[in-house]
């Protein structure tokens, strides 16, 4: 039987919801990156959104739709960072108990925001362990609800609303750029793309060393690949969500994928000349307009920058590299 997909409706009704709680985040401009593509480039800034990152419009709509008894149970999640960020957050304003299930190896200062939004956290070896039957496992022992990164219609529907406020604010758009890890953001992006700028192609951007949305748009069906080593680490997801895919697979027109050096040289981009911090899962759309890897010339071009949460001495070495 086919999951029944979340809609633009949705998408509206999440807006609702988010509205006095999330950040209507900026949408910037520069004659400089316009020059790069030659075309019009309209970049939503969600590394200016709560807690850093996109994460959070999903991850408290979620938490808004919980009935008073889930809430009292408390919610379970797993993350490599942002939308632990998100979910610990997002919790908390709604006085709700997190438990974030995170890898060993995620960026100190998203474990420590984690913390200091009141999440406890469990960890994980991201290649060895199975972080999904960590949550069943915690979720059958104490009654709280799962709610996972990406493949979940009250997140995918809250992601979705970004997207929304960027057509909202500059009109129809002839592409949208999209990161792309575990696909809520995508698919939610999509749908709000379908009904609001219906002649937009969208486009999904995957780290080259983790391009299992591209392997399964090109096969028809969700490709399972081992945890990949990039550092888009936000994107560093090892498959599609039975949610997420056949939306994929209705709305977006490709999936691309941009190299780490690529994402280096956009993250230098953004701090030169935007002034803006942004993480190296964040640069990926942007990667693929400013490097060429999609011709856009002379259109009209939607970039959604993910999110800004870098480890502050990485981040100072790959813009010194």
């Amino acid at each position: 039987m086919l999951p029944e997909l979340p809609s633009f409706d949705d998408v509206a009704r999440a807006s609702e919801r988010l509205a006095g709680h999330a950040h209507r985040t900026p949408v910037l401009t520069s004659t400089t990156a316009d020059d790069i593509a030659g075309a019009s480039l309209f970049f939503k800034c969600e590394n200016y959104q709560r807690m850093g990152a996109f994460k959070f419009r999903g991850g408290y709509n979620a938490i808004a739709r919980l009935t008073p008894e889930q809430r009292a149970a408390g919610v379970v999640t797993f993350s490599s960072g942002n939308h632990a960020q998100a979910i610990a957050l997002a919790a908390r304003l709604q006085g709700v108990k997190a438990t974030i299930i995170m890898p060993l190896d995620a960026p100190a200062a998203k474990r420590a925001a984690t913390e200091g939004y009141g999440g406890q956290i469990v960890t994980y070896d991201r290649y060895t362990e199975d972080r999904e039957a960590i949550a069943r496992r915690l979720q059958a022992e104490t009654g709280a609800t799962l709610i996972p990164p990406y493949d979940h219609e009250d997140v995918i529907a809250g992601q979705g609303t970004a997207a929304k406020e960027l057509f909202e604010d500059v009109g129809e758009l002839d592409y949208l750029f999209v990161c792309l890890g575990g696909g809520g953001l995508l698919s939610g992006s999509a749908l709000s793309a379908f009904a609001l700028s219906p002649r937009c192609l969208v486009y999904g951007v995957e780290p080259e060393a983790g391009n299992d949305g591209q392997q399964s748009l090109r096969k028809g069906e969700i490709v399972r690949i081992p945890a990949p080593k990039t550092l888009a680490d936000g994107a560093a997801t090892t498959h599609l969500g039975h949610l997420t895919f056949p939306l994929i697979q209705k709305h977006v027109r490709d999936i691309v994928t941009v190299t780490d050096d690529q994402l280096v040289s956009t993250m230098k981009f953004f701090a030169e000349r935007m002034k803006m911090v942004v993480e190296p899962t964040g640069c990926l759309a942007a990667a693929a307009v400013l490097q060429g890897v999609v011709p856009v010339r002379g259109a009209r071009v939607g970039v959604i920058i993910s999110g800004g949460n870098v480890d502050l001495p990485a981040y100072g070495k790959l813009l010194a590299g």
